[in-house]
């Protein structure tokens, strides 16, 4: 392979001399090619292609150590930064699977099929204004009106509907894929709600950072450009200065809810379920925590079938009820607009052609594969001659069994009893199908398991409308497969991604999203933060903290195994109090009592059924987190992840007990690290502040079961000593008392102090401030139920006696607090009816 491309190598470009191409040849058999040659890396004559001669030639530059490190070191972002996907029915994601070579265009190509896209673009939103508008094309006979209304995707409600913004088609993109005659040939459409944009981001950055040198010197063709241009589109059709964009998505078990969240991050875009929407009057509002504030564009990622409840599918539980009204009555851009999914059903390829030259006039510049729906006589009789020759698709989007396809098969590959329900299907009900050429894949040159491999690609690549025309991304969001045979590609477990670099002679301008000084207002304000964004972080914070405690509790019961005199030395009573508290929390079992301290440490840690163990509590922290990525850094959800595999790690054998006071002492010391990114890194928005909520409110609960346990009126120096390891006072009791340990103190400090961080008093006046701050349903001056609440229990704090104080006393704070955290709920987390705009009243001063 490395000779051939060698000899093969054009003389017009000296790029390339004789000591590149014996690196090259050099680096090609240290990757051991297996015999054939990947069509991307010639051309249609069958010379070398100069971007692939130019980039292996580089490659070649590396140590072969130093390659691998190089990716490796760029590829431990996605596992930090959890970068995921997941495959539909599976519970758990999965790494995002990024090969270690770009596909790489040339800019000549790179316009071509720009140029093909753009028309295409331009090609299905002509289609979609006939056919949800005055619909000649069916009246003239020009397509059957069957291959339109037997289609799931076609959506009758969306008929006459003028879309908000004039654009049914926002974004588009176009599934390609390289003939052996070097040709591209369009393989599917993607209207209805194009996913993987956001992917290619990720691939792109995963990429530059690996090979930063190379990519700057091969002049690759940056990405934001598109992505802002994407922006401005979606600002321009909500028709206001300051638009509100949502990014509607299914919620976290989507399969790719992690690419739905990095664009809403990268984009500014408020990331919200479909409970998150209210549709009220016309228009289209946000649940937040100050009320219910307008949404004017929604960049949907659910099917159009689900988006309303009402006038579409009534077991959906993704959309907003009333949404399409809103449409119809332009309070809200839908984007695409619900029914453009229409435009992916096979059975409109065989037209497209023909359609092409009616409706602009031209000649269609990337043709598609060759396809008879066979809801046509003479079209169906051609297939039914050639089944052995001819792939059998479905010709519109349904769903499986019965003999129903879901994606192209050869019927000679499938079993006889399978082919005998599809043939019966096909005679039955011949409109379902459409018969296809079948097109082989060309291939790319993949690294997998250190040898250079052919695999065949499929090229996704996007446009998105703009006031300016559509725009086409620069590169695109590539797939591979391990199977030389395949015709259609999707994620799984032999697929593969990789970024796409698109290459140009002259040096490319560095754009970046960053707007000028002029274009942007100074603004210093909360912003708008879903309910339930708040609701996640409220419980992240909560979780967190309960963690924590149980973890404090944990290192007990292990110092208490050991002999030293740095332990805490606990009696059998408080040892028992240690277990009582975790029976209570759910994380030890009712058989727990009086067993050995190591089994209680270890089931509180590891025992994954139990609802109150550190494990179960962090993965529940871990879930929540999921729900908001775009919300939480980098570095924080880097170390909760960490947190959660070092505990699943441990669960695996029996920990003794310096290895299981290890492990509570690391998983402390990152809970402390989540708490000062937190504390340090989020800015003092009203997201910080209910995830601070959480933590100050479980704090404050916890403090008072500490305290009704450990400092009743009976306590033993154990049981104080044990109070200030778990409310982390010990240093600061020490050093403001010297008499030693004394119930009247200890009680002070840890339940009334106010210069205590861990004590009550803090927790309550911390709280107090955060509601004080979050803004007012109705602007008239009244204090709201939360605050109301705690108020009392404030003053209170302020003016107790440590030495009066009672365990009957501390429960009721106790309960006051619970009573807090559903007032907060109430107040903040609105869902159904509950939802109410903000109200300013005007009045006399």
């Amino acid at each position: 392979m490395s000779a051939e491309l060698t000899a093969q190598k054009p003389a017009t470009k000296p790029d390339l001399d004789a000591s590149a191409a014996r690196r090259l040849s050099g680096w090609l058999r240290r990757y051991k090619p297996l015999p054939g040659i990947p069509d991307e890396l010639m051309d249609a004559s069958g010379r070398p292609r100069d971007q692939w001669l130019s980039f292996l030639g580089e490659l070649a530059e590396y140590r072969e150590d130093e390659f691998r490190s190089r990716f490796e070191l760029a590829t431990r972002h996605i596992r930090d930064t959890g970068v995921s996907y997941r495959i539909y029915g599976e519970e758990n994601e999965r790494s995002w699977p990024l090969g270690s070579l770009p596909l790489i265009l040339d800019h000549r190509e790179w316009r071509q099929i720009a140029e093909g896209v753009e028309q295409r673009a331009r090609l299905m939103e002509a289609l979609l204004r006939d056919f949800y508008g005055e619909a000649k094309l069916v009246a003239d006979g020009a397509l059957p009106a069957a291959a339109l209304t037997g289609s799931v995707d076609y959506v009758r409600a969306m008929s006459g509907v003028a879309p908000p913004g004039g654009q049914y088609l926002q974004l588009y993109a176009a599934d390609l894929g390289r003939g052996p005659d070097g040709r591209w040939w369009v393989l599917d459409d993607r209207t209805q709600a194009p996913s993987g944009a956001g992917y290619a981001l990720e691939n792109r950055l995963v990429l530059s950072r690996a090979y930063p040198n190379l990519y700057n010197a091969m002049n690759v063709h940056r990405l934001a450009p598109f992505f802002d241009a994407f922006r401005k589109g979606l600002a321009a059709a909500s028709g206001r200065t300051d638009p509100r964009i949502c990014l509607l998505t299914p919620g976290p078990y989507s399969e790719t809810y992690f690419e739905q969240a990095h664009l809403a991050r990268y984009l500014g875009f408020l990331l919200v379920e479909g409970d998150d929407l209210v549709a009220r009057d016309g228009k289209a509002y946000v649940r937040t925590i100050a009320g219910l504030k307008r949404a004017d564009v929604i960049l949907r990622r659910v099917d159009a079938d689900f988006v309303d409840p009402l006038e579409l599918n009534s077991g959906s539980q993704l959309g907003v009820p009333g949404l399409l009204e809103a449409i119809r009555a332009g309070g809200v851009a839908v984007v695409n607009m619900p029914g453009a999914g229409l435009l992916e059903s096979n059975a409109l390829l065989g037209f497209l052609p023909r359609l092409c030259r009616r409706v602009l006039g031209e000649e269609l510049k990337m043709p598609n594969v060759a396809t008879w729906w066979c809801g046509q006589p003479r079209e169906r009789e051609m297939v039914e001659m050639n089944l052995d020759d001819l792939a059998l698709a479905p010709a519109f989007n349904l769903p499986g069994g019965d003999g129903a396809l879901t994606r192209p098969r050869m019927v000679g590959d499938m079993a006889p009893a399978e082919r005998e329900k599809v043939l019966a299907r096909f005679a039955d009900r011949p409109g379902d199908f459409v018969g296809q050429e079948v097109v082989r894949l060309s291939t790319m040159p993949v690294l997998h398991d250190g040898r250079l491999e052919p695999a065949p690609f499929v090229l996704r690549v996007y446009a998105a409308w703009t006031p300016q025309g559509f725009q086409i991304m620069p590169g695109g969001f590539c797939r591979t497969s391990e199977r030389l045979d395949v015709r259609a590609i999707s994620m799984g477990d032999d697929v593969r991604t990789a970024d796409v670099w698109v290459i140009d002679e002259d040096p490319v301008e560095k754009v970046t999203l960053l707007a000028s000084k002029d274009e942007v207002k100074v603004r210093r304000i909360l912003g708008t933060l879903p309910s339930r964004a708040a609701d996640n972080l409220f419980w992240l914070g909560r979780y967190l903290e309960r963690a924590e405690a149980t973890l404090r509790l944990v290192r007990s019961l292990c110092t208490s195994l050991m002999n030293s005199e740095s332990a805490i030395h606990t009696s059998g009573e408080t040892l028992a109090g240690l277990q009582r508290l975790l029976i209570d929390w759910g994380a030890l079992d009712e058989a727990a009592l009086g067993g050995r301290a190591l089994d209680a440490a270890r089931d509180a840690l590891h025992d994954q059924k139990a609802y109150g163990s550190v494990i179960y509590l962090v993965r529940g922290a871990r879930r929540t987190a999921s729900t908001m990525r775009e919300r939480l850094s980098a570095d924080f959800w880097t170390q909760l992840t960490a947190l959660e595999a070092e505990l699943a790690q441990g669960a695996q054998n029996p920990l003794s007990e310096a290895e299981a006071l290890q492990q509570v002492e690391s998983a402390l010391q990152i809970l402390a690290a989540l708490a000062g990114l937190a504390q340090e890194n989020m800015n003092r928005l009203a997201g910080w502040r209910f995830l601070d909520m959480g933590r100050r409110l479980e704090r404050g609960i916890n403090t008072c079961r500490f305290a009704r346990t450990f400092a009743a009126d009976e306590a033993t120096t154990d049981d104080l000593d044990l109070l200030l390891d778990l409310a982390d006072s010990q240093i600061t009791y020490r050093a403001r008392y010297l008499v030693g340990l004394a119930r009247t103190p200890v009680r002070d400090m840890v339940i009334l102090d106010p210069f205590n961080t861990r004590s009550l008093a803090f927790q309550v006046t911390t709280l107090k401030t955060h509601l004080e701050t979050l803004p007012a349903l109705q602007d008239d001056g009244m204090m709201e139920p939360p605050l109301r609440l705690l108020l009392p229990l404030s003053t209170e704090l302020d003016t107790a006696d440590a030495g009066g104080l009672t365990a009957d006393e501390i429960q009721a704070f106790e309960h006051v607090l619970l009573r807090l955290s559903g007032a907060i709920a109430d107040r903040f987390f609105q869902q159904g009816a509950n939802a109410a705009p903000t109200v300013k009243l005007a009045g006399l001063a």
